[in-house]
């Protein structure tokens, strides 16, 4: 898409309310920032992946591996970034570690982001 694809105005003319309403709605720098750094880990196609294997049921990495055709340790490392952004969680379960989603708002940005691009 180049700048001639995107429609402007003819005449530069502002809108004190809608300017208004657009900065009062404006988060500040750092939690934009957080945010983008949020949707960045979104954006890998391995932890998407294994965000939808974890979608109905706790895993295991052997599990997971298996299931993405993936050595353990590559999955680890995915693993480690998505428990970083608090996108997923563990728990013990004797020898063997168990991930699942952080909880339902995962579910919701992930099915949300579907629908979207389903539309």
């Amino acid at each position: 898409m180049s700048l001639k694809d995107v429609e402007q105005c003819e005449v530069r003319e502002l809108h004190p309310e809608k300017l208004r309403i657009a900065r009062a709605s404006m988060p500040d720098e750092d939690e934009i920032a957080d945010l983008a750094e949020l949707f960045k880990v979104f954006g890998d196609s391995t932890r998407m992946r294994i965000l939808f294997a974890l979608f109905d049921t706790e895993i295991c990495v052997c599990d997971l591996a298996e299931t993405l055709s993936m050595t353990q340790s590559a999955v680890s490392h995915q693993l480690r970034i998505l428990k970083q952004a608090h996108l997923i969680g563990a728990r013990r379960e004797g020898k063997s570690i168990f991930y699942s989603l952080a909880d339902d708002h995962v579910r919701t940005i992930i099915g949300q982001g579907r629908e979207h691009i389903e539309e």
